[in-house]
């Protein structure tokens, strides 16, 4: 089969694509005919070698894919040969990854997709869809009519934030770095979105009204600005920024009662991610959550695809509005 892997660790260019061989299920794994993958920062970051994550080579690269159940292992009983399924948390852990014309994955990491969701879809949402609504729901635990700030709403984590507190009756103040991505987060359904190359955050902040879930989704930290803005109790929920080490206001965060609240998708268990998929796969079925894709790509064009990626999340290069979604 094609497949996308490195033999050692590096830059985007230390991705080949060439054959590798076809995947056996065995115990309760089943064996996926891959329609869709999409990147994921933390693609990168594991192709680069900086998470310790068990990784064997050549190693499969890739997190999130969907497909066809092709066959499956002599213990695997939740899908059938035919069923259509996505999923996430593969690429680590000893675990080979998602981008290849096929992937054995274990049944637990596994989503029936919904009839009227395309696979391109479902890959796009699987990571940061799951992240997201763990963030939310099982970390900040939103409630209908609570205010939710989050960066970028046209981007794969801010338009899935913006999607699912919608949902649930919350108001969504979020920001954008152009006036055509200003509109896609309106047309996503956020109360207030800010231009934030020509607006004040703060002052928009104020006239939005006291955070109660502040989803903080930026690489750097900035606890005194935030603390500022959060409403009495409110929930800082924090899933990025590894080597980032902000000043904390401890005076201001215990006068209001607030809460830091950090997690990691690669921490959640099969069952806990499990909950999440079951929401995100109704509210994808009803229309009320559809993930962000800024571009389709060969599977072929991996590496570059890792090189865009990196350009945005580290470089900042604000040229994508949403998911790399890549093809076999």
């Amino acid at each position: 089969m094609k497949a996308a892997y490195i033999e050692r660790f590096g830059s985007p260019d230390t991705i080949c694509f060439g054959s590798l061989p076809k995947p056996k299920p065995t115990g309760s794994q089943v064996l996926v005919r891959v329609k869709a993958v999409s990147v994921n920062p933390v693609d990168t970051y594991i192709r680069a070698g900086k998470l310790a994550v068990g990784t064997p080579m050549p190693l499969i690269v890739g997190c999130d894919l969907a497909g066809v159940v092709e066959a499956v292992g002599p213990e695997a009983t939740r899908f059938a040969k035919g069923d259509r399924v996505w999923g996430s948390n593969q690429g680590i852990s000893g675990r080979q990854g998602t981008f290849a014309e096929f992937a054995a994955v274990d049944q637990q990491w596994l989503y029936p997709t919904p009839e009227n969701v395309s696979d391109q879809e479902a890959a796009a949402v699987a990571m940061v869809g799951l992240t997201s609504h763990l963030g939310l729901f099982r970390e900040a635990q939103l409630k209908a009519g609570e205010n939710v700030f989050v960066h970028g709403g046209s981007g794969g984590i801010g338009s899935c934030v913006v999607q699912m507190a919608k949902a649930v009756g919350a108001r969504v103040l979020t920001t954008a770095g152009s006036d055509e991505k200003v509109k896609i987060c309106r047309r996503l359904g956020a109360t207030m979105v800010v231009n934030y190359k020509t607006q004040d955050v703060d002052v928009a902040i104020e006239k939005f009204g006291p955070i109660h879930v502040w989803f903080e989704n930026l690489r750097e930290h900035d606890f005194e600005r935030v603390l500022r803005h959060l409403a009495l109790r409110g929930r800082i929920v924090v899933m990025a920024g590894r080597e980032s080490h902000p000043v904390f206001p401890m005076g201001l965060f215990y006068w209001k009662d607030a809460q830091l609240l950090g997690y990691a998708l690669l921490n959640a268990s099969a069952e806990e991610q499990r909950k999440s998929a079951a929401e995100i796969n109704r509210w994808m079925s009803k229309g009320k959550l559809r993930p962000r894709i800024d571009r389709v790509l060969p599977l072929s064009e991996a590496a570059a695809a890792h090189q865009l990626q990196e350009e945005n999340t580290l470089g900042k290069a604000g040229t994508l509005a949403g998911k790399i979604v890549l093809v076999p």
